[in-house]
């Protein structure tokens, strides 16, 4: 019976294998859910989603009515821009955008966010193929953006914004953030390049154009970060003290809205406390 007890014993070998086997990813549900992951290949959904209340955001009024603004439009069908949130690092840019789109979908809008990774833009059209087929309206949010000297992937993002070939449906918007107002570098050698130096510039420039609503976000006054620790202290049940609070910005050489957060994280850990 030696050929029954081989096929017993590569039958338990393959069982074992089965239950060590991941299952299948079931794919994400993209008429439902309310954030997803693009890696460049594929969608998994962000669970939960829940981002910053849009309410704690301080310092950034105008920035947020005119982001909330601009997405409920789009969430309605309506004429929206593509966004780009530019400006000084911790002051809210990437918060506000996952927020705008949450407390719209607890006011009952049919619109989600979906993450895309900075470094897969050539994948973007892919991407817009697959949301294109779903009937609700997608923000595209594309943190921190930058790009080498010489790279092509600006003129690839402009495409992307306005006539190319690869332009986004109708029914997705770009929100991106940079630290920087143009999103690429200006200290370009323009003398070191004998073909059109000026040229070369302007076509990197002229991608900030692309975007209709461009919103700044600058450097913290020292009553803006204390605005901002108020509000999240309060929101907390936390006590501080203002010198105390300031040594803390102080030792970190930077006042904006990430340093006040972790300040925060700095009370609650002090007083025994979650802020989960």
């Amino acid at each position: 019976m030696p050929d029954a007890d081989n096929k017993e014993v590569l039958g338990r070998i393959a069982d074992a294998l089965e239950r060590l086997a991941p299952p299948a990813a079931k794919p994400a549900d993209m008429a439902t859910g309310a954030a997803f992951l693009w890696d460049g290949h594929g969608v998994k959904a962000i669970a939960p989603f829940d981002p910053v209340d849009i309410d704690l955001l301080t310092g950034i009024d105008q920035q947020k009515t005119r982001l909330l603004d601009n997405s409920r439009r789009h969430a309605r069908g309506h004429g929206a821009h593509d966004v780009l949130l530019w400006g000084s690092r911790g002051m809210g840019k990437s918060a506000l955008a996952k927020s705008v789109i949450r407390a719209l979908q607890t006011q009952g809008e049919d619109i989600t966010l979906v993450e895309a990774p900075s470094d897969q833009l050539e994948n973007l059209p892919e991407l817009f193929a697959m949301l294109a087929a779903v009937r609700r309206r997608f923000v595209i949010f594309i943190d921190d953006i930058g790009f080498a000297e010489g790279s092509a992937e600006p003129r690839l993002l402009r495409s992307m914004l306005e006539g190319g070939a690869s332009e986004r449906p109708a029914n997705v918007r770009l929100y991106v953030t940079s630290n920087r107002r143009h999103i690429v570098s200006r200290q370009m050698s323009e003398q070191d390049d004998p073909v059109n130096p000026r040229d070369a510039v302007d076509d990197q420039l002229a991608l900030s154009d692309r975007f209709g609503l461009r919103l700044g976000f600058h450097a913290a006054s020292q009553d803006d970060y204390l605005a901002i620790i108020s509000r999240y202290a309060e929101a907390h049940d936390l006590k501080f003290e203002r010198e105390d609070a300031l040594l803390w910005a102080k030792q970190r050489g930077s006042r904006s809205g990430r340093v006040a957060w972790q300040y925060i994280i700095e009370l609650a850990g002090r007083a025994g406390r979650s802020l989960a």
